[in-house]
């Protein structure tokens, strides 16, 4: 295939969010014979609608699929106990999506919940005009080191859909609501907008996630990498001219990149408190117990939790600390309360 028939092929294709730093005019051609590797890009046929039955492009939007569409994904592995594990093998062999996002692998297990995953078939993995593969690490921000100028809050969670993003936001529009100018990052994760599109809905500025530092998964990413990539997003965060920061934390604190960040020194010498959300009071106390093992404060409880006054009652007794729905994150007045005096009302360390 030419560069002028490829050309045209991408232009009609659904390139994912994934792929969304990447200048795809610089495809020069397709690579049909080598081992992908995370977040190398490739253009693939949709054979069967499984799971994802849309795709997330690059500018948010979600764009229905169907049989025989050609797409623009990133290899990836992906770990999400209410949805697959996934892993890359070495072959371009007919594979998954994975991710909404736009994620090329192959499952190893699904939730109950979920369905069969989309089927795809790679046609080729995109190269430069120099033949080398195409992938979302050559357009990643450059590391740096920026002083710490604003105050961060990381958002931590007892599993998947525990109620963080949903506090994150809500941490973002108090804070604006209070007079602060607010960046977010979310740290870890699988490749998807959705988080980041709702914290910039927020009004968070900026908005940024791992697929910014040339990741589409943190999944079985190495801990030096792992960390550059948390310093690397902060600091770009910190350059911004903000007053306070908010991190986001994919999964739960058992899960192996997550534990191993929260662990490390780097994230503990960063983060002034953690708010917590959690789906029940177990879940709440086993959570608090842990972060405070790891010499974090926890100013807050919130999430899924928060639905039910009996277990905001459950939670309250069980961990003593203030149990927050996403209005009373929104309410500045609670916010400059909670965060204020050395956090007293903290969990003691």
């Amino acid at each position: 295939m030419n560069h002028l028939n490829l050309h045209q092929r991408l232009l009609h294709s659904k390139a994912a969010y994934t792929t969304r730093h990447i200048n795809l005019s610089e495809a020069a051609g397709l690579i049909t014979t080598a081992e992908p590797r995370p977040g190398d890009l490739v253009l693939a046929e949709v054979r069967k609608i499984g799971h994802h039955k849309a795709l997330e492009l690059r500018d948010g939007r979600r764009s229905s699929l169907f049989i025989g569409d050609e797409i623009v994904v990133a290899y990836g592995h992906r770990y999400a106990p209410d949805q697959f594990e996934a892993e890359i093998r070495n072959d371009l062999d007919p594979c998954d999506l994975v991710a909404a996002g736009g994620i090329a692998s192959n499952v190893l297990s699904r939730s109950v919940k979920t369905g069969i995953a989309t089927r795809i078939a790679p046609i080729g993995l995109l190269a430069n005009r120099h033949g080398q593969v195409i992938n979302v690490a050559d357009v990643a921000l450059p590391p740096i080191n920026a002083a710490k100028t604003a105050r961060v809050y990381a958002v931590i969670g007892s599993s998947m859909n525990a109620g963080k993003t949903t506090t994150a936001v809500s941490l973002i529009r108090g804070f604006i609501a209070a007079g602060y100018r607010v960046g977010s990052v979310k740290v870890t994760g699988t490749g998807a907008g959705g988080d980041m599109w709702r914290m910039m809905d927020a009004g968070a500025r900026p908005a940024l996630d791992f697929t910014s530092v040339g990741m589409v998964s943190t999944y079985k990413v190495e801990r030096n990498q792992l960390l550059r990539a948390f310093s690397t997003l902060t600091s770009h965060a910190m350059n911004s001219d903000i007053d306070i920061l908010i991190i986001e934390v994919a999964d739960g604190i058992y899960q192996q990149e997550t534990g191993l960040l929260l662990q490390s020194h780097e994230f503990r010498n960063l983060v002034d408190g953690v708010f917590y959300a959690a789906r029940d009071a177990v879940g709440a106390k086993a959570g608090v117990d842990w972060l405070i093992q790891q010499q974090l404060r926890v100013i807050a409880l919130s999430g899924v939790v928060t639905m039910a006054p009996l277990a905001i009652q459950e939670a309250t007794e069980a961990v003593g600390l203030m149990v927050l729905s996403p209005d009373q994150l929104m309410d500045p007045a609670i916010l400059e309360d909670l965060t204020s005096s050395q956090f007293a009302l903290a969990a003691s360390l």
